[in-house]
């Protein structure tokens, strides 16, 4: 294997959640029209993964390795935490535990897949009609993690459509808080090789949102086009002048108490890869020859978030676990 790395190949593989109970979650998961890709099994360390993704001939990365994939939701299941009548988790979106805000997943017809989710009997934190953002709703998972819900077509086009059809839904999207957008941005567009592609920025409520993505053969999207047809994008939530502030810090969801655990990126060549962010001097969590894990590494972005580092099985042709 040749021991260059192109940031091109990586792909924005995974969002990891803690959950309590994975039979509830993955049926959530399921019903909002994802397929489990992985089952990764740890009796002796007491957990296990599961790897929830799109998988129909519709979805973005359909068929793919699972590596070899964006917008996917791993679920952490600690044994023992499902018969824990104490355990519950940080949603991130709770104060003084702010950090990870929210999934989103993008649907054909907006009012029409809300109206199937509360049908099922699961709970929103804001309906289509609530508030004054008509055009997003959030609903929550059974640990009460935030899953946005935006439509992949004009509000107006989709009001009288009865059906909704899951095999053309996206993981759009994962949002975190950063303290510092000018830290953030650059880490994600220099390190981890992200292209910024829009911005959306509100003065009157003192925020900006910025979305970054790998674009590969798609492009970075032109100005006023739709990102809701695509997975695997960042969003990073900047509230205008926590910067200034010393003291400020967001939550990384793996001190207590914890919830989100990293989001994750598949590279080209794990080894190369690591060594190019050794020589841009990023902060480690875990370098690739710490602990018992050889195959993963962990870097951290400006907030001290977790971004895991893995092989993408396509370009080595064996398998990572």
């Amino acid at each position: 294997m040749a021991s260059t790395t192109d940031t091109k190949n990586y792909k924005f593989n995974h969002s990891m959640l803690r959950v309590k109970n994975p039979k509830e979650s993955v049926k959530f998961y399921s019903f909002l029209g994802m397929s489990l890709i992985k089952k990764l099994e740890f009796p002796d360390a007491k957990f296990d993964l599961y790897f929830l993704g799109y998988d129909s001939p519709k979805a973005v990365s359909g068929g793919n390795n699972v590596w070899d994939r964006e917008g996917l939701i791993e679920l952490t299941h600690n044994y023992g935490t499902e018969n824990d009548a104490e355990y519950k988790v940080n949603n991130g979106n709770v104060e003084p535990h702010r950090g990870f805000g929210h999934t989103c997943i993008s649907v054909d017809n907006i009012q029409a897949a809300c109206q199937r989710i509360e049908d099922a009997g699961y709970k929103f934190q804001k309906k289509l009609t609530d508030g004054r953002m008509r055009h997003i709703a959030f609903a929550l998972d059974p640990d009460g993690y935030w899953v946005e819900i935006i439509g992949q077509k004009p509000l107006e086009e989709t009001e009288n459509v009865k059906e909704t059809d899951v095999q053309t839904y996206r993981m759009n999207h994962t949002m975190l808080r950063v303290k510092d957008a000018e830290k953030s941005l650059k880490f994600y567009q220099k390190v981890l090789g992200m292209s910024l592609y829009r911005k959306h920025e509100n003065q009157a409520a003192g925020f900006t949102l910025y979305f970054l993505g790998y674009p590969r053969e798609k492009g970075v999207p032109g100005e006023g086009e739709s990102t809701a047809d695509r997975e695997g994008l960042l969003e990073l939530t900047w509230n205008h002048g926590t910067e200034k502030d010393e003291s400020f810090k967001y939550h990384d969801g793996n001190s207590q108490p914890q919830g989100f655990g990293h989001i994750c990126v598949s590279v080209d060549n794990l080894e190369a890869a690591c060594a190019r962010f050794e020589s841009l001097n990023v902060s480690w969590k875990k370098r690739l020859t710490d602990g018992r894990m050889k195959n993963v590494a962990f870097v951290l972005d400006p907030d001290g978030y977790w971004v895991e580092v893995v092989q993408n099985e396509r370009f080595t042709g064996k398998a990572n676990f």
